[in-house]
């Protein structure tokens, strides 16, 4: 058979004989047809890559596809003279493709070559994924891809009936790494993530997993969470022991700002503003000197760990179900709404598990006063008067009014953080011309985000909170008032302070809320980069 001239050119700019090219080919087909059949059909052609371990030997669906494209005369099966013709068109594009890809003419590609031909192409690959595409085609190592080398890697691409791109390039190294051991070729919609255009893929049988094993995350999401939490609640510790000081403070003399304020008394109200804070300062280091201002932290450590594992863990597969609720299985792609209920649901499930915790936390550092137990007496002090009073319920005091609490502060926290997140990265990804996953805010911007979400949400949800609190600390040394329930608490704090009673402690609460979920959202981020957590 007569070969065409411009396999006979493709040959000379490949300094490779045609005898060469021959032979070499040859031996391929020998080492695919081993059994020396001369034919193959395509389970047959699946054991021949498995004999040389290439990366197509379990997909069987993409063989299947493969047998077509080479089977020109119909019979099911590859004879060498149709593998040889094959694999002159399939290397003649890889050729053309490689050579317009290396702008020094140098025989080889290096990273720079390659992303420089994504981002012509106008492909937008993140810098992880076109990084391990050119690791796993740079077979040697050495640093530079050579032609040999993108042969070999893409030499059994189905695509001889139209120019080989970067798309079809990308497309195909995307689903052969989403090969399964069984042997099934899992065409899932995360195969690829990290690619900003439509590719449609060919449906496949996907391996087959219960509904929990799909949507538990990553355990890397619960560590990330416990240390993010430990972290930012120990470095904002004194603000919480001086918020709960104040909440639980129900005396008038903390009003006179206030009461000078209705009667027209500017410097009177500004000379008197910050006493009550000032007071609490003085009192609270009076009662426990230094330490004092880190009252309950020990257990505080012990409730926010597993509290924030629980919330970002439960938030990633809340995340998960929901995106399966949307009908597709990419949690980064969820509706604003659907982020909104995740968030919620989360510091629902995590609020419950803990709320023992939380409200034993809040008795402790009410009974911390002069003169009294201290360290591990006052602990086992507070909880046996605790149980005595109410017994397993009295932990629970409060917990209908702590969700429906919970739900709008985690929801708003982490939808508002989500969406300046998304804006951030979109906006910069557009300005900078890179992939969104390259665009990721700095460990500056994530805190400026968390401490602005954390705000808001805590803003909107603080006089639940007051309730709650108080409902949880009756009857200790701080706050002897005792309560029926959540109407009485309300009632009772509307009359004697006032509705602003139900923002008593908002500022030292705010000024502890936004830098711990600043500090927890950027510790978060950044573990999750630590432990490749995309």
């Amino acid at each position: 058979m007569k070969r065409p001239d411009v396999v006979t050119e493709l040959a000379i700019e490949m300094a490779e004989s045609q005898n060469e090219r021959d032979a070499r080919v040859e031996q391929l087909w020998k080492q695919l047809d081993y059994q020396g059949k001369g034919e193959l059909d395509w389970k047959g052609l699946q054991r021949g890559l498995r004999k040389i371990d290439h990366p197509l030997k379990n997909a069987d669906e993409m063989l299947q596809t493969l047998t077509k494209a080479v089977d020109t005369n119909g019979d099911g099966k590859i004879q060498y003279e149709e593998f040889r013709v094959f694999v002159e068109a399939a290397e003649r594009q890889l050729f053309y493709l490689f050579r317009s890809i290396d702008r020094d003419k140098n025989g080889k590609l290096d990273k720079e070559e390659l992303r420089a031909a994504f981002h012509k192409a106008g492909l937008a690959v993140p810098n992880r994924r076109l990084d391990a595409f050119f690791e796993d085609i740079d077979h040697n190592r050495d640093g530079f891809i050579s032609y040999e080398e993108w042969r070999n890697f893409l030499l059994f691409m189905p695509n001889t009936n139209s120019p080989a791109t970067l798309h079809t390039v990308f497309t195909f190294y995307s689903d052969i790494l989403t090969l399964s051991s069984e042997g099934d070729s899992v065409m899932s919609e995360r195969s690829l993530e990290g690619i900003d255009i439509q590719i449609e893929n060919e449906t496949s049988d996907k391996v087959k997993k219960s509904v929990l094993i799909n949507y538990i995350p990553d355990p890397g999401y619960f560590i990330a969470g416990a240390v993010a939490g430990g972290i930012s609640r120990t470095a904002t510790a004194p603000l919480d022991r001086l918020k709960v000081y104040l909440l639980v403070n129900t005396k008038s003399d903390t009003n006179v700002a206030l009461n000078a304020a209705k009667k027209g008394r500017p410097i009177l109200f500004l000379k008197n503003a910050g006493r009550p804070l000032i007071a609490a300062v003085s009192d609270l280091y009076k009662s426990g000197g230094f330490r004092g201002f880190f009252a309950g932290n020990g257990l505080n450590v012990v409730k926010i760990m597993p509290e924030t594992a629980i919330r970002f863990g439960a938030y990633e597969a809340a995340k998960n179900a929901l995106a399966g609720l949307e009908g597709h299985s990419d949690p980064h792609s969820i509706n604003p709404y659907s982020k909104f209920v995740a968030g919620g649901a989360a510091g629902m499930v995590a609020q419950f598990c803990v709320y023992p915790l939380d409200t034993l936390k809040f008795r402790l550092q009410s009974e911390y006063v002069s003169g009294g137990a201290r360290g591990n007496a006052l602990l086992f002090q507070t909880a046996r008067k605790m149980l005595a009073e109410g017994g397993h319920r009295a932990a629970y005091r409060g917990v209908t009014m702590g969700l429906v609490g919970m739900f709008p502060y985690s929801a708003i926290d982490m939808g508002t953080f989500e969406f300046l997140k998304t804006s951030y990265i979109q906006y910069k990804a557009r300005v900078s011309g890179c992939h969104e996953e390259d665009a990721q805010p700095s460990t500056f911007a994530t805190g400026i985000m968390g401490a602005s979400s954390g705000a808001f949400g805590a803003s909107v949800v603080y006089p639940l909170n007051v309730l709650r609190t108080r409902l949880q600390t009756q009857g200790t040394s701080m706050h002897p008032a005792r309560y029926t329930g959540i109407w009485d608490v309300a009632h009772k704090t509307v009359k004697n302070e006032g509705f602003r009673g139900l923002y008593k402690g908002l500022m030292p609460n705010l000024l502890k809320v936004a830098p711990a979920l600043s500090i927890t959202w950027m510790v978060y981020e950044n573990a999750k980069k630590v432990m490749n957590l995309h």
